[in-house]
C-alpha cells in the first residue's frame, strides 16, 4: 500500500466535491460521509443502510458499528454535511432496502453488492487528478484529511489519537502529514 495524503486545502475539498456531485451522487455521499467521520474505507464500505437510517427512512442522528480492523465500537454522530450528502443521495437512490449496503456498486450481480475498495479507489483519485492536485490520493486519504482538518480547527492531538484508534500522538501526527515545514511555519509564524 502506496502513502497517501490528506487533502489540506478546503478549496479542493469543495472542488472535489463539486466534480463528484456531478458524476455521481453516490461517489459524492461516500466521500462527503468518508471526511467528515474519520472511517476506514472498510469501515465506510460495509455501512448498511441500517446504519444511518431509521425504519422510517429518516437520518439517524448516530452511526454505531464495530470497526473491522480494531473489533472496537464506534459510535459518533452524523454531522450536517455529510447528513445532507445522505439525504441528498437517498432522494436520488428512491426505493432501497433497510439492510442492503449504503454504497452499492452499480454492476449488479445477485442482488445489490456493496462498491469494492479498489472501484473507490478509482473514483476518489481520478476526481483528485481532476481538480490537479498532485499529491498521492487513495482511500486513506478520506479518513487522513479528517484528522488533519480536525487538528487544524484546533481539536487537541491526543483527542484525535482517540478517535483514530493511535497508540501514541506522534504516530497521529505522522499520520494526518504534518511536516517539519509546518512545524517550522509555528516559530516563524509566532514572533512575539
Amino acid at each position: 500500500m502506496e502513502f497517501v495524503q490528506p487533502i489540506r486545502d478546503k478549496k479542493q475539498i469543495n472542488a472535489m466535491k463539486k466534480i463528484l456531485k456531478a458524476t455521481n451522487l453516490r461517489d459524492y455521499c461516500l466521500f462527503t460521509v468518508g471526511i467528515n467521520s474519520g472511517l476506514r474505507i472498510s469501515d465506510l464500505l460495509k455501512l448498511k443502510m441500517s446504519d444511518v437510517v431509521d425504519k422510517n427512512s429518516n437520518i439517524k442522528a448516530r452511526i454505531y458499528i464495530r470497526e473491522k480492523k480494531t473489533n472496537k465500537v464506534k459510535d459518533f454522530p452524523i454531522s450536517a454535511a455529510a447528513s445532507m450528502a445522505l439525504k441528498e443521495y437517498f432522494d436520488e437512490r428512491e426505493d432501497y432496502s433497510y439492510e442492503e449496503p449504503l454504497f452499492i456498486c452499480r454492476k449488479q450481480h445477485a442482488g445489490k453488492a456493496s462498491l469494492q475498495r479498489d472501484q473507490a479507489y478509482k473514483v476518489i483519485n481520478n476526481a483528485a487528478k481532476s481538480i490537479g492536485i498532485k499529491d498521492r490520493i487513495g482511500t486513506h486519504t478520506l479518513r487522513k484529511t479528517f484528522g488533519y482538518h480536525a487538528y487544524q480547527s484546533g481539536v487537541d492531538i491526543t483527542l484525535i489519537q482517540k478517535l483514530l484508534n493511535h497508540t501514541t500522538p506522534n504516530t497521529t501526527l505522522r499520520y494526518i502529514g504534518i511536516t517539519q515545514d509546518d512545524m517550522d511555519d509555528v516559530y516563524l509564524k509566532l514572533n512575539l
